[in-house]
């Protein structure tokens, strides 16, 4: 036992300071608010557009809400992409400031939307500063804590980002019932749910009087050693170096096909299940006013249900990726999400099918964003680290994007003429197809278990 590392001896949160602690704090309170910001999207995205489209079939107002979904994770992967990179130029304390700034004031002017283009342009402004946020927290925990709490902590963040989840459905059920008892007028709930957003800029205040920057960040900026030259001069430090390229080859597939599975499959669950749910509750003759109360109460269940199997899932999955590797934890969590997800989207008939299957399929499905904040840091040294954790995570969002494009035209084109819900669960399963992507990469990407932070 005296041989073992310490990571396999310590508690992760075990020898952490105070500043170690706010560090973990006000990293975790940004991607909390982030995913809060998210989840009000998912939960009063139909919502908004059966407002904002009124004379548009519920076909088109599906169609249309993968397409604002599509344009939010092109906003989310440029986001990424841009403050990623000036993360590792300006430092990351002063870019997350910046990130949490535009997301939340973006998501409180959705407020005031009157057209599906403003809402959907809005949705893309707020993706900006969504995306920008995952990368700079992540780097800004890896590069403060000490090497044994860095697995844990980081799994932790994302652990702890389900609250985010969990408090937008509790916030839609506080909506719901003002909408109902007449506090709210009706059909305007969704409104007041992305006001809820604009909280995160309180945040600010906290971030610019104490945050500084990491001590890897401030040696290199004393030596000169930041990246210089024009916006792409990261990128192209990254792809000028063959382990660095390697390694942002691995990272992204990896990550790509996770966020193309939760955003191209599994962000359509909710549509699914209120589609099921609906049709359950018809069938047995129940007058409308009832249907809809039952509909509005087992959705908002199913959701809280399943946003507390997303944090036991990356719970889990941290476990996995501390005690057997990295590598591993993927080729595990990637085909139980597949297996999964094909089965919910086939068997799914009933809200007591959905109480269960809808947090199974989270669970595994959110599994490897543990892993994403987990790995991806491991991967590159601290001159391109929020560059590279952010190109990785991010360039998902533009794959995503393309395959809920394409998620739509399977459900409409190829699968249409079996109507609805039978085309949403058939194109989903269809692409199902993206986790093979994953297990593919995985015997080509390094094993990061038990090794420091990469440097040059």
């Amino acid at each position: 036992m005296s041989n073992a590392p310490r990571s396999a001896l310590t508690p992760w949160y075990r020898g952490l300071t105070g500043y170690h602690w706010f560090v973990f704090a006000v990293a975790s309170a940004a991607w909390f608010f982030d995913c809060l910001d998210q989840r009000l999207f998912s939960l009063a995205r139909i919502p908004a557009l059966k407002t904002l489209m009124t004379d548009a079939s519920p076909g088109a107002i599906q169609a249309a809400g993968k397409e604002v979904t599509a344009i939010f994770l092109i906003g989310w992967g440029i986001g990424g992409i841009v403050f990623g990179a000036l993360g590792d130029r300006f430092g990351r304390a002063k870019m997350l400031t910046t990130t949490v700034l535009l997301y939340s004031v973006c998501t409180g002017l959705t407020f005031f939307s009157h057209t599906w283009i403003d809402f959907a342009l809005l949705r893309m402004l707020t993706g900006l500063g969504v995306g920008g946020v995952f990368g700079l927290a992540v780097a800004l925990v890896a590069e403060t804590v000490p090497d044994h709490s860095r697995t844990g902590a980081l799994g932790m963040l994302q652990v702890l980002s389900a609250g985010g989840n969990i408090s937008a459905g509790l916030i839609k059920m506080l909506i719901d019932h003002l909408e109902a008892a007449g506090t709210i007028t009706a059909g305007a709930g969704w409104r007041w749910a992305f006001l809820v957003g604009v909280l995160p800029a309180l945040l600010v205040v906290l971030i610019q009087k104490y945050l500084r920057e990491t001590d890897p960040w401030l040696k290199l900026k004393a030596a000169g050693r930041l990246p210089t030259g024009g916006f792409f001069a990261p990128y192209l430090g990254l792809l000028s170096e063959k382990r660095w390229r390697k390694n942002l080859l691995a990272g992204a597939v990896i990550a790509s096909t996770g966020v193309v599975a939760y955003w191209g499959i599994g962000e359509y669950g909710v549509d699914l299940q209120r589609n099921v749910f609906q049709t359950y509750y018809q069938n047995l003759g129940l007058p409308p006013a009832e249907i809809q109360a039952r509909l509005s109460r087992a959705i908002n269940i199913s959701y809280t249900l399943s946003m507390l199997g997303a944090a036991i899932g990356m719970w889990v999955f941290t476990k996995v990726a501390q005690h057997l590797g990295r590598r591993p934890a993927f080729a595990l969590g990637f085909s139980l999400a597949m297996v999964v997800t094909v089965m919910v989207y086939w068997k799914m008939k009933s809200p007591a099918d959905g109480y269960w299957m809808l947090p199974l399929m989270t669970s595994c499905q959110s599994a490897m964003f543990a892993g994403f904040a987990i790995y991806l840091p491991e991967l590159f040294p601290s001159r391109l680290r929020s560059t590279g954790t952010s190109f990785c995570y991010n360039l998902g969002r533009f794959a995503a994007a393309i395959g809920s494009f394409f998620s739509a035209t399977l459900a409409t084109e190829v699968y249409g003429k079996f109507g609805s819900p039978l085309m949403e669960r058939y194109s989903a399963m269809t692409m199902c197809a993206i986790f093979l992507f994953g297990l593919l990469i995985l015997p080509f990407a390094p094993e990061t278990k038990g090794k420091p932070l990469p440097e040059d």
